[in-house]
């Protein structure tokens, strides 16, 4: 299956949308995390497309052949400006009650889309889980040492030689990171260099540097944001429809009972745990393609429209 790329002008991008599907069909957003892009959502698309749905796969900012309208925009990383960057394709497009599908940055964005929004979202397949974060915590709380480094990339890009370590080494940056996150599971270099040239864009690193300092209070946010960032802070519940996969595999992410993740979505529907690493769409395409074709059974069932 070939995706075929479009652009869209929504709020403050020129978003790069990977879409495949019939234009009438059903909607869903497939939202990559860092650092990766949409083609890990190939397989699990194709899957979809057969199914109805119209999909949609975005190259979130600072990603792929998305750009900034402005050069004035900040270029901000935080998770108000991503969940909202999504909100901003919905209401463009048009799109009626999306199942949004995400893990990672991508995860946050669809939690964040559905928090802020939930009456222009359907649904939410929530890959790892609830991921908005609680930098109140973040700034003051220390994990244990084992958790701590496996987050070492976070802590170097808090530095301006963590910036320029990024600027000069970004394949070989994000390879390691690949390969750390997925220890169970070698990664093949075709399948890197497919990717590798969405982290050229030229606010890559801009975006990046600006997400993880933000995430740890050590940067203010972009003042546009800053409503929602106040709203984000209480950690609200996700009140939408939703499944959730948790990784087996993925260091970075331990799986939480069921009873955890129903705290954050009262309207859990199921909970499942896959073996998988970090990058879920694309070690556990079937799975993730199941889960959204469940939610969309679920939600076709629930309204009176085919």
């Amino acid at each position: 299956m070939t995706f075929t790329q479009v652009s869209v002008r929504c709020g403050p991008l020129d978003m790069a949308v990977e879409t495949t599907g019939p234009e009438d069909g059903w909607p869903v957003v497939l939202l990559h995390g860092f650092p990766y892009d949409p083609q890990c959502f190939e397989v699990a698309a194709a899957t979809l497309a057969t199914e109805g749905a119209r999909v949609l796969a975005p190259y979130l900012r600072g990603f792929g052949a998305t750009r900034f309208v402005s050069d004035s925009t900040p270029r901000s990383g935080q998770q108000a400006a991503i969940g909202r960057d999504v909100l901003n394709l919905v209401e463009t497009l048009e799109l009626r009650a999306p199942i949004l599908v995400g893990y990672d940055w991508g995860g946050r964005a669809a939690c964040v889309a559905a928090v802020l929004r939930p009456d222009l979202v359907g649904g939410v397949v929530a890959l790892g889980g609830y991921s908005i974060q609680d930098i109140a915590a973040a700034s003051a709380e220390p994990a244990p040492p084992q958790e701590e480094s496996v987050d070492w990339y976070q802590y170097y890009f808090h530095s301006e030689r963590g910036r320029a370590g990024l600027a000069r080494y970004r394949r070989e940056l994000t390879a390691q990171l690949w390969r750390e996150w997925s220890p169970a599971r070698p990664i093949a270099d075709a399948d890197f260099e497919r990717t590798a040239p969405s982290f050229d864009n030229p606010d890559f690193v801009e975006v990046a540097i600006h997400s993880y300092r933000h995430r740890f209070g050590l940067v203010p946010g972009a003042e546009q944001y800053e409503d929602d960032e106040r709203l984000l802070a209480a950690l609200p519940p996700v009140e939408v429809p939703a499944i959730v996969l948790d990784p087996t595999e993925d260091p970075a992410l331990k799986p939480r009972p069921r009873e955890q993740h129903a705290a954050r979505f009262p309207r859990l529907l199921d909970y499942r745990r896959i073996e998988s690493g970090h990058n879920q769409p694309f070690d556990a395409p079937a799975a993730t393609a199941l889960a959204v074709l469940d939610l969309h059974a679920f939600l076709k069932s629930t309204t009176a429209e085919p």
